[in-house]
């Protein structure tokens, strides 16, 4: 249990430097895998890791979604004054966009590309 905590926040530490979404979505799954951890073992057959699994997975969703809001929006759009022109990555055959206040790229759809 304890080594699975480490790990999870041992990845939020390292995208605190991304942007919103990337931050947000690492933090809700560390407080996520946390607070899941406590509930799995603390009830029904005290299963800690799965418990932290499950938490994780939704904390992170939430937060990505949080982040996603904070920074206008999760898809691209020419009106939202933070993303730049859309890019066409030719190994991936898929447009991205850079995000002006952190510099991480994402892909049209919103999901995270690289920071």
């Amino acid at each position: 249990m304890m080594k699975t905590l480490l790990i999870v926040s041992a990845a939020a530490l390292t995208v605190t430097a991304c942007g919103a979404t990337t931050r947000n979505a690492a933090a809700g799954g560390a407080m996520g895998a946390a607070a899941g951890a406590i509930i799995g073992n603390n009830t029904g057959s005290g299963d800690a890791q799965t418990g932290a699994l499950i938490g994780g997975a939704v904390g992170a969703a939430a937060g990505a979604y949080s982040g996603c809001r904070e920074e206008g929006g999760c898809r691209w759009n020419e009106s939202n004054s933070n993303h730049s022109q859309l890019y066409l990555d030719r190994r991936a055959n898929r447009y991205y966009y850079v995000n002006d206040r952190d510099g991480c790229t994402y892909w049209r759809n919103g999901e995270y590309r690289a920071c």
